[in-house]
């Protein structure tokens, strides 16, 4: 008998804890966790400035679900760390678990104001590092 497998959608904004709580619910659960910027970042980089961001973001969220999708049928529970903050979005995905034949969670994640902006901040800081290590490489290289 097939164990019927649950899609776990991450649902809050930026910075809120979703990755955090998504790595604890792959230990709890033994699941397959997704993690959009954990793909993208090492295919495009750091790319937020550029107009091709969206289109890029856009292909690895489909490609995750493709993946996701797979893994579900075979049993396996699916993390998904999307974000997913239109209703629209959140429906979509619970009717294609639900065709899928697996369960559906949502985990909503809301933040303290004080505990947001820190790690914003964080998250700018590290992003800022990262940019200006790429700028200076690229003036010793000559480009």
């Amino acid at each position: 008998m097939r164990t019927i497998a649950t899609l776990h959608l991450m649902i809050g904004l930026p910075c809120s804890g979703k990755t955090t709580l998504a790595r604890e619910l792959e230990k709890k659960y033994s699941a397959l966790r997704l993690t959009p910027d954990e793909w993208h970042i090492p295919l495009y980089g750091h790319d937020l400035d550029e107009k091709e961001h969206e289109a890029r973001h856009d292909l690895v969220e489909c490609m995750l679900w493709d993946l996701a999708a797979r893994v579900l049928v075979l049993g396996v529970d699916v993390i998904l760390d999307f974000g997913c903050w239109a209703r629209s979005e959140r429906d979509d995905f619970r009717s294609r678990a639900a065709e899928l034949g697996a369960d559906f969670k949502f985990i909503f994640l809301t933040y303290l104001k004080r505990s947001f902006w820190s790690a914003l901040q964080q998250e700018m800081l590290s992003f800022l590092k990262i940019r200006l290590e790429f700028q200076r490489k690229s003036l010793k290289s000559g480009y």
